[in-house]
């Protein structure tokens, strides 16, 4: 797409400044369920691939940590429990209703006084400069409509020697792999939306949304150009979902 004032929305082709508002409908349609559908679209696996990015932190007790986009707080619960309590953890999100799930989960699930929140657009991140030891974003990024804005935003806010950590849906490595991860997305995901949230066309979007994001090697450019010095990129479940951690040094 050529045009810099259109973007995507799932397949569809939509101005740029609409996105942020349709993408917040879908989350405030889904956020009730938003875990349950976790669950049930991954097989329980998206709890395994985070706790495996967490452990890709290099956290220390004491350290800071900015989670963006958080939705339902399970990574800032990990990084919660490697910082413990003289450090510091921030849940974002540019969702008012997602936000309030997180909220709610953790002190549900005893995380009280440990994490706080903020309601944060995460292509403008409003902190300081050199302020977090990591930056994650877990299964956010293909959401945000200018990706270049706040990958940089994140580099600006990460003190040097510190890591952001990228979860998010991205391309099979391995061909028969792809076809039956398509198969079953396009057939399979809607209708567990459907049947669990009573809204199909959502889970429609985030289907479609995983195809348009950028693959792993495009999305390590990405990284290099918001000012990263060093990429890894880790294929989780064959790449249907990678784990890339940029530096600052």
């Amino acid at each position: 797409m050529n045009d810099p004032l259109r973007t995507h929305f799932g397949f569809r082709d939509v101005d740029i400044d609409a996105k942020t508002t349709l993408v917040g409908q879908v989350f405030r349609s889904v956020a009730s369920r938003y875990d349950l559908m976790n669950d049930l679209m991954s097989f329980g696996a998206h709890r395994l691939w985070k706790r495996f990015a967490a452990g890709q932190s290099g956290l220390r007790p004491g350290d800071s940590v900015l989670d963006v986009a958080g939705g339902s707080g399970d990574m800032s619960r990990l990084f919660a429990q490697q910082v413990g309590s003289k450090g510091t953890v921030l849940l974002t999100d540019i969702n008012q209703a997602m936000l309030n799930q997180g909220r709610d989960k953790l002190i549900n699930a005893g995380v009280v006084g440990k994490v706080d929140y903020a309601l944060v657009d995460a292509e403008n991140l409003c902190f300081a400069d050199e302020q977090f030891n990591c930056v994650s974003i877990s299964f956010g990024l293909r959401n945000v409509t200018r990706k270049e804005n706040a990958l940089t935003s994140m580099y600006r806010v990460l003190k040097p020697g510190g890591r952001v950590l990228i979860l998010e849906f991205s391309k099979p490595i391995i061909p028969l792999l792809e076809k039956a991860y398509d198969t079953y997305s396009f057939n399979a995901i809607p209708k567990i939306g459907k049947f669990v949230t009573g809204d199909e066309a959502s889970y429609k979007y985030l289907v479609e949304s995983i195809r348009k994001h950028p693959d792993q090697e495009t999305l390590k450019q990405m990284i290099y150009s918001a000012g990263f010095d060093h990429v890894n990129v880790h294929n989780l479940s064959g790449g249907i979902v990678a784990l890339h951690i940029g530096y600052r040094f």
